[in-house]
């Protein structure tokens, strides 16, 4: 059996057995009839023959007979001598297989070809290897190799979207991101299609002699590692990143000029060119100094040689950058030299000191109030009488306004009656009467709006910019989330709101359904900033985007441990999203049970799953202790065996009416007895007050239990209450006054008496019970007996004012309800299939049952049937009788229903003449009711 056919035989159990179960025990195989006492043959190690017996039908691990090769004849088999060891055939010794080990060649692309080429790859995601038959997709960032269909799930997942920001104003938001499980960086383009490495052809065949899916052209990608490069990649189309270039780069010039160089294309730096280190010299932007920094690249900058500089006004002198220097300016100052001669200081100015300029006027009484400026040779004072000609406001001239001439820069400049009209830095005019100096700040009242623009209130002009006031009104406007309201008092976007939704009604027909709100218009104000908080579906995490409306989504987190079932053997491999439960085992549970019985066959399942319930019977004591019940099942914790506790209560006077209980959990557990007191009152009715021990029964509230109180002859009855109290006898003692009935009845007896008749035999044939009543009866007589007889006694028995009737099919619940009615009783159907009953009630308007049976007044009606029945001639002549003419009470009417419309009086009498016997002057008379059914 070992190797008939050149393989090793292998248990038939193993064959269909999943890779999770684990192989049985090997059996021990013992001599047995004929059989041999250890395997044989050529089978080498993957030989496994069972020779245990079948007990009990088929076992696992059964297989065909075959034939022994070991036991056929051969002519060149050793001669066997006794007394000497037999020879054993020789063994094929295969050569074992060469187990690869994981590549280690120095580059990327060889190690993914070679560990491919020896099933030694694994997927990232699925952890199986990555065959030359696959179809993968390779990361172009990390150069991670994929089965294409698991990165294809992992891309759609939401576990690998990349977290991306909130759109801002109304911007749609950005196309969805995902991660790759090999890098963790965010991906724009899902994968969809099968490609060779460089991209040039699409579901590449395997060939043999080149690289597992390659295409076999010309790689031809560009280069960006360790730096972009003009060249194509000249290997075949390969895994990985592309070899570094070894070609020339072109000649490039310095940044400065003067030299030309040729280098590697790896050395070459294309984006920024290369530095000769030699002095720049070229020109700066000032036009005076030359460029001392060393070959760079781009523009020289600004001049950043110091030059000594002295501001306008003269006052300050100092080194300053070039780069630095204001405007050229000339200025001038007089000065009266030792020689008592005036002498004229000419300079350029290139700054502005900041200082005040205080150099005094030819008058020499005043000084010069500007800020640092060029300076002149004479500084004429601005007060002299030939400089100012109009009075402060301009609007005037002096001569208008006084006929006495201004001699000095000292004399005061007069003022006209004019407003002085200049405009304010809040905007509005000067109202002063023309002034000297500086204008008084604006008291004008102006309205000013609130934030929010509800509320407008006077107050006085400011002159610089102020924030707007804030009114109480308190903004009402959901925020973009939905969830939200702004609550921001006087808010400045309520009145944008408003208008947005009136645009959005007026866009929307009036016949259109409302459709979902859309986030786009909302304003600035009204954009929630709070963190979303809410829980995702795993359970675990809460998010963390900004309010939003909508479900939020999944939770983006990972899990990177392993998940496994209870008992361990059913394995989940990470990364695994967030929220993911515990895988399920097909293995059988082995949680021992705490009452010791075997456990019931089934699956492994988690701690919050309990296991099934015990099925083994057991002896048990009922939980009062009374009684010790048999065949229980193990898992009910509470047995009942069912009898009335019986135990006297807290009051000494009444005992438990509750089923078999725990102790202690007797009816006045928790709280008082409630039953009623019982005691007899002096009228003789119990007292059906609640439980008042150990206090005597209150006679004084009148007795409410229910009596009968009858005429003299019993013949009429009343039921009411006795109503006896302490200083009332109540209805106990009253009785009915007879009526004429009882006097036709008591006149009947007495004649009977004298006559010396039995009344009973000369009943009537008065039926009490309806036709529906006996047809129901006639189906099934002997059922209907029998809820017949429980009828009589629930009506005979005072104290029972309710009687339910077991489950029962729907044609006996119309019985039940049909003699309910004949019997003066109230009915009702209770509970649903199949649990379906009928249930009776004592009304006032019952008074007994009927003294005739259903079995007596259905052979009263069927000896109606035959008295009413015509002679056999006159049968034989009309033929069988219908079911309508011998069953049922006799008609005096016909309504005829939904006749047709315009049907005429004449037109029904000639329909019902034929009908009519001639002999008999039967006539009909026909009547339209305002129903528009016909009567006859």
């Amino acid at each position: 059996r070992g190797g008939g056919r050149g393989q090793p035989a292998r248990d038939a159990s193993l064959a269909m057995r999943p890779s999770t179960v684990a192989p049985p025990a090997p059996r021990s195989n013992r001599r047995g009839r004929g059989g041999a006492a250890g395997p044989r043959g050529r089978g080498g190690r993957g030989q496994n023959i069972n020779t245990s017996r079948m007990v009990n039908g088929r076992q696992f691990g059964g297989q065909l007979t075959t034939q022994e090769p070991g036991a056929l004849l051969h002519g060149d088999a050793p001669v066997f001598t006794p007394g000497h060891p037999i020879p054993t055939a020789p063994r094929d010794h295969q050569p074992r297989k060469r187990r690869f080990s994981k590549s280690v060649a120095p580059d990327l692309a060889t190690r993914i070809h070679e560990d491919i080429d020896n099933g030694l790859y694994e997927c990232a995601i699925c952890t199986n290897e990555v065959q030359r038959n696959s179809k993968m997709w390779s990361c172009q960032t990390c150069w991670t190799v994929f089965h294409l269909g698991c990165i294809k799930k992992w891309s759609t997942k939401e576990g690998s979207a990349a977290a991306q920001q909130q759109p801002q104003g109304g911007d749609l938001p950005p196309p969805r991101q995902w991660r790759c499980p090999g890098c963790n960086l965010p991906k724009d383009t899902l994968p969809s299609q099968f490609q060779c490495w460089c991209g040039k052809e699409q579901d590449p065949k395997s060939l043999v002699g080149l690289p597992p899916f390659s295409c076999g052209q010309t790689c031809s990608r560009s280069r960006g590692i360790p730096k972009k490069c003009p060249h194509p990649c000249p290997e075949l189309c390969h895994a990985g990143p592309c070899p570094p270039c070894t070609h020339l780069g072109p000649a490039q010039s310095c940044f400065c000029g003067k030299e030309v160089s040729t280098r590697k294309c790896v050395d070459t730096d294309y984006d920024r060119g290369w530095s000769c280190n030699s002095p720049c010299g070229e020109l700066m932007p000032c036009g005076e100094h030359l460029c001392e920094r060393s070959c760079h690249e781009g523009l020289c900058g600004a001049c950043e040689v110091r030059v000594d500089a002295r501001c306008y006004c003269g006052q300050v002198e100092k080194a300053v950058l070039c780069c630095d220097k204001d405007d050229e300016k000339e200025s001038q100052l007089t000065h009266v030299g030792d020689d008592s001669e005036k002498v004229i200081e000419s300079w350029i100015g290139l700054f502005e000191c900041g200082n005040i300029c205080q150099r005094t006027f030819d008058c020499g009484k005043h000084s010069c109030k500007e800020n640092c400026h060029p300076q002149t040779a004479d500084a004429h004072c601005p007060r002299s009488p030939e400089v100012v000609s109009h009075c402060p406001c301009g609007k005037t001239e002096l001569k208008e306004i006084s006929s006495d001439r201004r001699t000095t820069c000292e004399d005061p400049i007069p003022n006209c009656k004019k407003p002085c009209h200049n405009t304010l830095p809040c905007g509005h005019t000067c109202e002063q009467i023309c002034h000297s100096g500086d204008c008084d700040p604006c008291f004008k009242k102006v309205p000013i709006a609130c934030r929010c623009g509800r509320t407008t209130s006077t107050t006085t002009c400011h002159q610089g910019v102020e924030e707007p006031p804030q009114c109480m009104r308190v903004c009402k406007v959901s925020l973009n989330c939905g969830r939200h309201e702004c609550s921001e008092r006087c808010c400045p976007g309520e009145s944008k709101a408003s208008k947005r939704q009136q645009n959005r009604r007026k866009l929307r027909p009036l016949d259109s359904a409302p459709q979902r709100p859309v986030e786009d218009g909302f304003e600035a104000e009204h954009i929630c900033t709070r963190p979303c908080g809410r829980l995702l579906k795993c359970g675990n995490h809460t998010c963390q985007e900004l309010c939003h409306k909508g479900p939020c989504g999944s939770c983006r987190e990972a899990i990177f441990d392993e998940i496994s079932c209870n008992c361990g053997r059913t394995v989940l491999q990470p990364p695994l999203p967030c929220g993911t439960k515990s895988p399920p085992c097909r293995f059988q549970c082995g949680r021992p049970k705490a009452c010791g019985h075997p456990q019931v066959a089934h699956t492994c399942h988690q701690d919050d799953e309990s296991c099934p319930k015990c099925p083994f019977l057991t002896v048990k004591p009922c939980m009062c202790g009374k009684n010790v019940l048999k065949n229980q099942p193990c898992w009910l914790a509470e047995a009942r065996c069912g009898e009335v506790c019986g135990k006297k209560l807290r009051c000494g006077a009444h005992r438990c009416r509750k089923p078999c209980h725990k102790p202690g959990d007797c009816e006045d557990a928790g709280s008082t007895c409630k039953q009623q007191c019982g005691k007899e009152r002096t009228c003789g009715h119990p007292c059906t007050s609640p439980c008042h021990v150990p206090s005597a029964c209150d006679e004084s509230k009148p007795c409410q239990y229910k009596i009968f109180i009858t005429c003299t002859c019993q013949h009429l009855k009343q039921e009411m209450r006795c109503l006896a109290a302490k200083d009332s006898e109540g209805n106990a003692t009253k009785s009915l006054k007879c009526d004429d009935e009882c006097a036709r009845l008591e006149r009947n007896r007495k004649l009977a008496m004298a006559l010396n008749v039995d009344p009973e035999s000369q009943k009537d044939d008065h039926i009490p019970y309806s036709t529906e009543t006996l047809q129901l009866y006639q189906q099934s007589p002997q059922w209907s007996q029998t809820q017949e007889r429980e009828f009589r006694v629930f009506a005979t028995s005072p104290e029972e004012k309710r009687f339910r009737f077991k489950p029962m099919p729907q044609h006996q619940r119309a019985f039940i309800h049909a003699l309910a009615e004949d019997f003066g009783l109230d009915s009702q159907s209770m509970d649903k299939e199949p649990h379906r009953h009928v249930a009776i009630f004592k009304t006032p308007r019952f008074v007994s049952a009927p003294t005739k049976t259903l079995a007596d007044c259905a052979r009263i009606r069927y000896n109606q049937r035959v008295a009413a029945a015509p002679p056999a001639a006159d049968a034989a002549k009309s033929g069988p009788l219908k079911a309508s003419n011998v069953v049922g009470d006799p008609f005096n009417a016909f309504l005829l229903s939904n006749p047709r419309f315009g049907l005429t009086l004449d037109e029904l009498r000639t329909a019902v003449r034929p009908v009519l016997d001639s002999s008999s002057n039967l006539a009909f008379d026909i009547s339209f009711l305002p129903s528009e059914e016909v009567v006859m």
